[in-house]
């Protein structure tokens, strides 16, 4: 690991190392066993793809090959989607619930039993930290099909008069900022309703996708129920567009998701989307600013900043502007950058070299627009995918890092000083997915949150999730919720 090194005199107090120093505690690769090749997941067993084309699949944090992927075609996804389709008029479609609940609730346990083998595959196939994969990751991916499980064999209890009945082949794409939570996301209350799956998971982060499939094998899920086809966009494209697909669910760029809902116009497809974000984060002069600081920290550096509801607008009161900007840079300084698999670390790699390419040039036009930055001063490792914790000031919401999503550790401040002008700068954003409020008032919470233009609000506290609390936003930040009964509705005749 690189040696910190002391951060240069700022405004305010001047931040001086604690002199504390980590030893290394780095979690152990021997859990995983990760294969030469992987061949996609169709009907209940991996399958060479038809063109026999591989890509590899990289460790950011590192640039070295962990394996080599196969990518799929149209053919592929025919086969993929034929397997799904004869599932679901076969076993599964007509299974009682309760029957379906039992292979849930397996698929959780195991999930749980196994959770320090998927925690270190998603650190080495994403570049996130050990605690991130280990601490939430993981226990969320089990707790959603822990949930869902559980209403498997209640849906007529949960819609009466609704007649819930499965849609059939549900084809799902995720991202790859948080591969197996957004596969529980998305398969536990698919296979809960009784519809089979056809899952493309992200070029970038396809490994765990993988040891799920061979996981649902182990714990008996019949062939064909879940197909989990590899590949760049293009292989998401084939799913989306395929007849045979009833329902589409996509989570990931406002600009695919766009173009997906232009696809499936007028197709008769159901289709949920849960897209970018733009997220504010509104600080009050009553805010307890100890805790709001953490709140800032986990909204925006949390996984690198690679999450939709990033808190990545900062909105700060300007009565206690200079004391929380103080508090903030003090904070920022503890943040530890480096090895994902070191235990100690907070902020990890970036996922890709394309993914820092944008964000480096996001960066750029910031400072070039006359934007004010202050980096966390550390050393990145000289190999892999690294980009400091920044914060630039002097913004205004006419510079693109307050209007662009940049999906990475950059957070962009400004103030206001009344609430109406909190609500309106918060609100100054084509996103609507998550925002953040900061206050001892119980009354102004309730005040922003009937204003804030968003799928989510959080009150003195940022990103925490629960699978019974629907998640999704608006505008275009996309439409439909996943999580809690809500999430069930997509998947369900007479439903969203």
């Amino acid at each position: 690991m690189p040696e910190r090194t002391p951060a240069p005199p700022a405004a305010g107090p001047e931040i001086v190392p604690t002199g504390l120093d980590y030893v290394e505690s780095r979690e152990s690769t021997g859990v995983v066993s990760i294969d030469d090749s992987y061949d996609l997941w169709i009907d209940g067993e991996p399958s060479p793809p038809a063109a026999n084309r591989y890509f590899p699949s990289v460790n950011p944090a590192t640039e070295n090959t962990l394996s080599r992927v196969a990518e799929a075609g149209g053919e592929d996804v025919d086969r993929a989607v034929a397997a799904a389709r004869d599932a679901y008029s076969g076993v599964w479609g007509g299974m009682d619930g309760g029957e379906r609940s039992k292979y849930l609730f397996r698929l959780a346990r195991m999930l749980q039993e196994r959770s320090r083998e998927f925690a270190v595959l998603e650190t080495l196939d994403g570049g996130k930290p050990i605690k991130e994969s280990r601490d939430i990751d993981l226990p969320l991916a089990a707790a959603h099909f822990f949930y869902y499980a559980g209403w498997a064999d209640k849906l007529e209890y949960a819609f009466p008069g609704l007649d819930p009945r499965p849609l059939g082949v549900a084809g799902q794409v995720i991202p790859w900022n948080f591969p197996i939570l957004m596969l529980a996301w998305k398969v536990a209350p698919a296979l809960a309703t009784g519809n089979t799956v056809v899952l493309k998971p992200a070029e970038t982060t396809p490994l765990s996708a993988l040891a799920f499939a061979r996981l649902s094998s182990e714990a008996g899920l019949p062939p064909g129920v879940l197909n989990i086809v590899t590949g760049d966009g293009r292989a998401g494209a084939e799913l989306v567009a395929h007849p045979g697909v009833d329902k589409v669910a996509f989570t990931g760029s406002t600009e695919v998701g766009k173009v997906i809902q232009r696809r499936l116009a007028g197709t008769g497809k159901r289709l949920t989307l849960e897209l970018g974000g733009k997220a504010p984060h509104v600080i009050f002069d009553d805010a307890p600013l100890d805790q709001a600081v953490e709140g800032v920290i986990n909204g925006i550096f949390f996984n690198q900043g690679h999450v939709c509801c990033a808190g990545s607008r900062l909105l700060v009161q300007e009565s206690v502007y200079d004391t929380l900007m103080d508090k903030l840079k003090v904070r920022l300084a503890s943040l530890r950058v480096g090895d994902p698999l070191d235990k100690n670390t907070d902020v990890g790699a970036i996922n890709s070299r394309a993914q820092l390419e944008r964000i480096t040039d996001l960066v750029e036009v910031g400072v070039a627009e006359g934007a004010e930055m202050y980096q966390l001063p550390c050393e990145l490792p000289d190999r892999g995918y690294w980009f400091a914790p920044t914060l630039f000031t002097g913004v205004s919401q006419s510079h693109l890092i307050a209007r662009e999503e940049i999906f990475g550790p950059v957070l962009s401040i400004m103030t206001f000083r009344t609430p109406a002008e909190a609500v309106e700068k918060a609100n100054n954003t084509p996103y609507g997915l998550s925002a953040g409020v900061w206050t001892t008032k119980g009354s102004r919470i309730l005040w922003m949150a009937d204003r804030l233009k968003a799928g989510v609000v959080w009150a003195n506290t940022y990103n925490k999730f629960d699978p019974s609390s629907p998640f999704g936003g608006f505008r275009e930040s996309g439409f439909g919720r996943e999580g809690g009964r809500h999430g069930l509705l997509p998947y369900l005749r007479g439903g969203v």
